[in-house]
């Protein structure tokens, strides 16, 4: 459940709660921070405490790449003021006496929000969709694969023993997942007690493949939610003796996880995105944001998709797009038009992966759309058909054409201003030479004799 400051205080008094977890998002979107002793938060971390700013200039193993702007050895690797946004105080009820609070990353000297900072971000676009009277309502879809094993009995295997959870295809599949609730039902039931508008627990399209809905909420709180909820998943099937991974693409023969993105415009509390005079529901507001996704795709697809191995999940025919283009209710298609014809009319993007930041995609996705809106970018007919065919507007192919596409950008470096843009291209950049520099067992496999 959510929490005030003082329902966290008779907490601690009762003896309930005794640690507090403090958490930023990092550019990975994992949660980062401390655990603070209830006593101590209560007494003063609840208004701030500090964090080394390579925080936000890392890569997913904790290094520290030269080439940030923003931090350095050069510059000394200070701090980082943590403000706590105590409207997302709450209990995390699978973890004994604990409570957590998400906190908004301030420059230590200024006082003033880090640009970079994906919460940031988010927070930037949802200020100028206000100031046209809009309020972004969002949802975010999470699959992810349960294993047998736990992680650390993965890890020492060399990441080789690499078991699902299950057999077979499990989609929809409510006899196989009944075998897999003791990991989703104390999900599903944790995560509702702290908060999250948990709708529904299934199989996905493949073996050991899950998914979590979230119902819609403000873009923030989406963000928030499924940010929490993403680190619950790995740390309930840990509980359980199972390891749950979120890599969009962890064997060439098995089909990827995506994080779908569903999104509409709200105004004075009222679907903006519908006018049911038009054939599909769609408002003239939704066309010309919808215009804005499609055209300034290629730009944001870095902050949907940020490794090497994003990309490996582009593939015909495993419902994951290879093309840009919209659709109506077609899964083949990079965007999805939902509900058509009815209130709940929205638009659901297909392309980010299951490794996406919701607050960098989110951001990216309503920069574009509201880019849509204040030029009045003409939406072209849907596509029909198999959206794979022909090859047009695709996505871009690998990290390397995404970051291209990123920094050549007028218009995100518009938005986000040039040092944001630079700081994400170079942490690209960082997983590319790291990709490089690697010996891959397929090279090995190849190459050892027959070279």
């Amino acid at each position: 459940m959510a929490l005030s400051l003082e329902d966290l205080k008779s907490l601690v008094a009762a003896g309930k709660v005794d640690t507090v977890l403090t958490c930023l998002v990092d550019m990975q979107g994992r949660l980062m921070g401390k655990r603070f002793h209830a006593s101590h938060f209560l007494a003063s971390a609840w208004e701030e405490t500090h964090c080394c700013n390579y925080l936000l200039a890392t890569d997913l193993e904790m290094t520290t790449p030269e080439g940030f702007a923003a931090t350095s050895w050069e510059r000394g690797y200070g701090d980082y003021t943590m403000r706590p946004d105590l409207s997302t105080l709450r209990l995390m009820p699978w973890l004994d006496g604990t409570a957590m609070v998400l906190c908004d990353v301030l420059d230590h000297h200024s006082h003033a929000p880090v640009p970079h900072s994906p919460r940031a971000m988010l927070q930037g676009q949802i200020a100028r969709l206000g100031e046209m009277g809009y309020d972004a309502m969002m949802a975010t879809e999470l699959e992810f694969f349960l294993f047998e094993k736990s992680f650390e009995e993965i890890r020492k295997s060399g990441y080789r023993d690499l078991t699902p959870i299950s057999g077979y295809n499990e989609d929809y599949n409510i006899l196989q997942t009944t075998r897999e609730e003791h990991v989703m039902r104390p999900l599903r039931n944790h995560l509702v007690a702290a908060g999250i508008p948990v709708e529904n627990t299934k199989g996905e399209a493949e073996a050991g493949q899950e998914e979590l809905n979230i119902r819609y909420a403000p873009a923030l709180d989406m963000a928030d939610y499924h940010t929490i909820a993403k680190h619950a998943i790995k740390e309930i099937a840990h509980q359980q003796g199972h390891a749950a991974s979120f890599l969009p693409k962890w064997h060439a023969a098995r089909v990827g996880s995506s994080s779908h993105v569903h999104q509409s415009l709200w105004q004075d509390g009222k679907p903006a995105f519908f006018d049911p005079e038009d054939e599909l529901g769609m408002s003239t507001v939704m066309k010309h944001y919808m215009a804005g996704l499609l055209t300034y795709a290629p730009d944001y697809t870095y902050f949907l998709a940020p490794y090497i191995n994003s990309y490996k999940r582009f593939q015909k025919g495993t419902f994951a797009p290879t093309r840009i283009l919209w659709s109506v209710d077609n899964r083949t298609a990079g965007f999805r038009l939902c509900g058509g014809g009815t209130k709940a009319v929205r638009v659901e993007c297909r392309v980010g992966g299951s490794d996406l930041n919701p607050y960098l995609a989110m951001a990216a996705m309503l920069a574009a759309g509201i880019k849509g809106i204040e030029n009045r970018l003409e939406l072209a007919p849907p596509a029909r058909g198999d959206a794979y065919a022909g090859d047009t507007g695709r996505i871009p192919e690998t990290l390397r054409d995404a970051r291209e596409a990123l920094m050549r950008s007028d218009f995100m470096r518009a938005t986000f201003g040039d040092e944001v843009v630079d700081h994400y291209a170079r942490a690209a950049e960082v997983e590319i030479e790291d990709f490089d520099r690697a010996v891959t067992d397929y090279e090995i496999a190849r190459g050892f004799e027959r070279a």
